[in-house]
Parts: C-alpha cells; sequence; structure tokens
C-alpha cells in the first residue's frame, strides 16, 4: 500500500497552490484560513488525483476540511444530470458529527451551484427527512442506521454517487456499525472514490477498509506528535468515587471562567456527576444517549454560548462537539479502549490551539493509563493537589500486586476467589474505601441498569471487562460492576451472592443464585459477538450453566431474536493561525 507522510507545514495560500477551484479557496480566504493542516496538505492532492486514501488523523486536526473540499470540488463541474440522489455520500458514527459536518459542508459551498447538503440522522422524524430526500440534492450526510432504514423504503437512489468518505472509522467499528456500513457499500456504484479517515489505523480498521477501497494510499499523522505539542496530559491519582468527586471540583475552579468537558463511563454516571456539581455550585450540564436529539442540540447550544461551564458526557454523544471555548478534558473515568481516548482529549487544542486534558485514575485504572502511555508513547505529568494527594501511588501499588495495606478498609479475606466486602476490584465510579456506596448503580446484567446491556457504546465495553488476575481484583463473578453480573446483586440484608467460594458463605457460591456455574436456569449463556453484533461461536456452558439455551437472549446485530446465545446486540468563529478544520 503505497504510504504519505504528512507534511510537517504548507507555503501560505497553499490552498490555491493545491489546485481547488475558485469557488472553494475564495471562500476560505474570505473566512481568514490559507495555511492547509497536515493532515489537509497529505489527503487532498491524493483525492484531488482521484485516489482512495486511508487516512489516520484524530480529531481537531481539520480532518473534516480534508475531505470536503476535494469532494465539493467535483461539485464545480456540472454532473451529467441534476436529479435526486446524492453524488457525495459522507458516514459518520453519531448524530452530533453529522451536523457538523453538514454545517461545515453547508459554508463551503456557498458560491458552488446547485450544491445542496442533505442529513439524516436517528432522532428526526420520518416524514421530515423523507421531504428531503425527495427534492434535488448533491450532498448527504448520513449515520448509518438512519440511512439503512430509508434505503430499504427505497427513498436513496445512489446511481449518481461519485465519492464515499468514512468518516471516524474505528468509532463505527466500536459502535458496531459493520453490518450496515457493508449493506450501504453494497448499494454503490463499484466506480466511485472512497475516502476512509480514522483516528488510529488498527488492524480491525484496516481490515474493515480494505475490501471497499481501491489501491488506497496511506497518509498518517503521528497522533503523539500532534497531541503532544497542542495538548498538556496530565494525571492525578485517586482512592475512589468521593476522591474523584473532591478532585474534579477542585480542578473546576483552578479552570474557572473556561469550559470543560467531564468524561464518564456511563449514562447514569454522567447524571449524577452534573447534578453532584451544580449542588457544589458549578454551571454544569450532562448529555448522552438517552436524551432526546432535540435536547442533545439545546445542552450543545447552551455551552456554545456560555451558559454553561461543564458538560459531562459519555463517548458517543461527546463525538462530534466542536466548541472552540473548550480548554480543558478530564477524564473522569478513564475510557476501556485507548483509541476513545484519542478522541476524547481531541475536543481541545483544536485547530493549533493549547488545551489541557487530566485523567483521574485509580489503583484499578492503572493497567488502563498504561495501555494507552505505551501504544500512543505518551508521556503524563503526575499533579497533586494539596490536600487531597491520594493513598495510592503505582510504585507502592503497581499494576496488579495486592496492597500490602488495606484499601480503604477492606474487610475480610483479601479479594481472591471469592471473599467477604473486602477491595471489590475494577470499580471506577464507586467509592473504594470503607463505604458501600453505589452497590446498586452496577452496570451488570443483574436487571438494575439499562446500560449493562449494551455490549459497546456509551456504558464503556461493559461486556468485554476482564477479571483481573491479580489478588486485588480477585475472580469477584467477573467484579460487582461492569461485567455480567448474573448472580451479583444483592440480598436483601446486604449480603454479596456472587463469585466462587463457600456455598452459604455471602460473598461464595450459591447454589441457587445466578453467580458463575449456579443451578439458575437463566444465567448468561455467552455467544457473544466480537463488534456489535457479529455472531460467534456459541458457548457450551456459558456464564449461567443453567438449563435454558439462550440465556440472556436480547437481539442480535440483525434485530433478530436469538434463542440461544447472550446479547448480541448495540446500542441503537476564528480559529486562529489561519488553519481550518
Amino acid at each position: 500500500m503505497p504510504h504519505t507522510t504528512a507534511p510537517e507545514s504548507a507555503t501560505p495560500n497553499a490552498f490555491v497552490e493545491l489546485g481547488l477551484a475558485p469557488q472553494l479557496t475564495d471562500i476560505l480566504a474570505a473566512q481568514g484560513f490559507n495555511t492547509p493542516t497536515p493532515i489537509q496538505a497529505a489527503s487532498i492532492p491524493e483525492l484531488l488525483a482521484g485516489n482512495d486514501i486511508m487516512a489516520s488523523a484524530q480529531t481537531g486536526t481539520g480532518k473534516t476540511a480534508a475531505f470536503l473540499l476535494p469532494a465539493l470540488h467535483r461539485l464545480t463541474k456540472e454532473a451529467k444530470h441534476f436529479a435526486r440522489g446524492p453524488r457525495i455520500l459522507v458516514l459518520t458514527p453519531t448524530r452530533e458529527l453529522a451536523e457538523q459536518v453538514s454545517k461545515v459542508a453547508t459554508d463551503l459551498c456557498r458560491n458552488i451551484h446547485r450544491c445542496k447538503v442533505v442529513s439524516v440522522v436517528g432522532g428526526v422524524p420520518y416524514p421530515v427527512q423523507n421531504k428531503l430526500l425527495s427534492q434535488p440534492y448533491e450532498v448527504l450526510v448520513a449515520t448509518p442506521g438512519r440511512l439503512t432504514d430509508l434505503m430499504r423504503s427505497g427513498r436513496i437512489d445512489f446511481k449518481r454517487l461519485e465519492m464515499l468518505v468514512l468518516d471516524e472509522a474505528d468509532r463505527m467499528l466500536d459502535m458496531g456499525f459493520i453490518d450496515e456500513v457493508e449493506a450501504i457499500v453494497d448499494a454503490l456504484p463499484k466506480e466511485r472514490q472512497t475516502a476512509l479517515f480514522s483516528a488510529t489505523l488498527t488492524e480491525s480498521v484496516q481490515r474493515f477498509a480494505v475490501p471497499m477501497l481501491k489501491a488506497p494510499k496511506l497518509v498518517e499523522m503521528a497522533p503523539q506528535a500532534t497531541m503532544q505539542a497542542q495538548i498538556e496530559q496530565s494525571v492525578h491519582y485517586a482512592d475512589g468515587y468521593e476522591h474523584k468527586q473532591k478532585l474534579t471540583a477542585a480542578l473546576l475552579k483552578k479552570n474557572e471562567g473556561q469550559q470543560t468537558i467531564i468524561f464518564t463511563a456511563t449514562k447514569i454516571s454522567a447524571d449524577e456527576l452534573s447534578e453532584w456539581l451544580k449542588m457544589e455550585g458549578f454551571r454544569s450540564a450532562a448529555m448522552h444517549g438517552d436524551l432526546a436529539q432535540r435536547d442533545r442540540r439545546r445542552t450543545l447550544d447552551r455551552l456554545r454560548r456560555g451558559d454553561i461551564d461543564v458538560l459531562v458526557a459519555t463517548d458517543v454523544a461527546a463525538r462530534g462537539i466542536d466548541v472552540a471555548g473548550i480548554t480543558l478534558v478530564l477524564n473522569f473515568d478513564l475510557p476501556r479502549f485507548s483509541e476513545d481516548y484519542i478522541h476524547r482529549i481531541g475536543r481541545t487544542g483544536r485547530a493549533g490551539r493549547s488545551g489541557e486534558a487530566v485523567s483521574l485514575v485509580t489503583k484499578n485504572d492503572f493497567t488502563l493509563l498504561t495501555r494507552i502511555r505505551r501504544q500512543y508513547n505518551l508521556n503524563f505529568s503526575v499533579q497533586v493537589i494539596e490536600g487531597l494527594e491520594a493513598r495510592f501511588q503505582p510504585g507502592r501499588a503497581g499494576t496488579g500486586g495486592h496492597d500490602r495495606g488495606r484499601p480503604g478498609g477492606g474487610r475480610g479475606r483479601p479479594a481472591g476467589n471469592g471473599g467477604g466486602r473486602g477491595y471489590q476490584g475494577n470499580r471506577d465510579g464507586g467509592y473504594q474505601g470503607n463505604r458501600d456506596r453505589d452497590a446498586g448503580r452496577s452496570e451488570s446484567y443483574n436487571g438494575g441498569r439499562s446500560e449493562g446491556t449494551h455490549p459497546r457504546g456509551e456504558a464503556g465495553y461493559q461486556s468485554h471487562h476482564r477479571p483481573s488476575s491479580s489478588r486485588d481484583n480477585g475472580y469477584q463473578g467477573q467484579n460487582r460492576d461492569r461485567s455480567f453480573g448474573t448472580g451479583q446483586s444483592r440480598d436483601r440484608d446486604g449480603g454479596r451472592t456472587g463469585g466462587y467460594g463457600n456455598g452459604n458463605r455471602d460473598g461464595g457460591y450459591e447454589g441457587n443464585r445466578g453467580g458463575y456455574g449456579g443451578g439458575r436456569d437463566n444465567g448468561y449463556q455467552g455467544n457473544r459477538g466480537s463488534y456489535g453484533g457479529r455472531d460467534a461461536a456459541p458457548r457450551t456452558g456459558g456464564f449461567g450453566g443453567g438449563n435454558r439455551d439462550g440465556g440472556y437472549a436480547g437481539r442480535g446485530g440483525d434485530g433478530q431474536r436469538r434463542s440461544s446465545g447472550g446479547y448480541q446486540g448495540k446500542p441503537s468563529g476564528n480559529r486562529g493561525g489561519g488553519r481550518f478544520e
């Protein structure tokens, strides 16, 4: 695969030198943009030459314009006929990102004759979108789920399509859109140009992309170089949920007068943290997938107007947010996947601006932090706020071994194969010390929270959370949080029922409950897919060991009920520096 390295800089007025049509360069000049970003300088010539590309660039580097400018350049040449159906199709993983791309495309094509942009995303009534699609348009920006629905109804004709763009392809995979994207690609003309953009070009992304690209040119930017230059990244160690809250309040006071995005692992955590911040006097709002599209737009508008200073969000909901005033990204919970870290901190330090990214790291997060650091060769400075020092220090606790002191007043046996209440392992959100807080907030399959039924998406990759092999985490019945928690619920008397151990002990194995291997007939039976509902070989015993074939059936990636196997489904201005994003 040919390889193109993004140049470090470009000459002034280089948009003209790149060969873009005057209709586009005039718009850019009027807006004060005359210097392409590195990803633009590397991608635009390849796309203007008609090549397919596979590009690696994190958000905030100008990648939207990198594919829109050459795509819209095509529209400066008259089509063979002006009719319904797009000439350009852009697929994005989220509604917010689709709206952002649509807005930029609309601004750029003001000087192009008959250039109309249509966006189709979930959360908008079908009749409204059907009316838009019944009129002539040139550019279609869509999310995969809604687009496949409209395709099945025969509302879209792709005969005129000339170019396909897959934006944030890694996120599409994470959200389980493989089947939808493949169905869309199969419906497109074979003779087309394709551009794929992703924050990282992992093996899974490349396997996904290669069948739909023709001899693609590879355009790569080193993410760590860009991030290290523009975003100051640091870590604060924490001992648990309440310690994280105190650190968050202190950091927000330090950032007073600026805007912050805080990332949490679940929708419930986002709501609860936002409400707590309001009680502490901060102008805060939460944004996640449970909010109606109208409410999400309203929240973003409030953020852009400066009516709120703190947005508490999940990974999915925050995609596509482009607010110039965001100077701090705070990872209240570390992401389960390293790629999500790149997307998160890309909310600040955009278009050449500086920003700050702070991660709150507990003992159980340290392995995740190490993985992120190694994958992207990042350097994190360790910061301490006076009076809020953590008992946990990596030099003492390391990444796995049992801490010599009791972590937060744990009692009973050390966390091993079963155990008492003690230190329960991988709890990001709950208090790690001597409180039993959040026992009812488990995002597990115990009937308590809806997030636990999502294999990916906004609750983190809960279904794929590994139990730690260390003495601290032991095998607590897949841990009490973010796990397949059948059998992990509380008894009315407050005892624990999951994990391995003595049959009559609170922390042990109870034969008539879910647990691991118990006699309950609706335990989790497995048959997990890899991403977003892709079928995999059934697990014979599953986690339940019961008498039903299905266990927790749910819906498969194709929307059908599974009679055997586990849950397969998926959740549903002035930019400065003369750079254009």
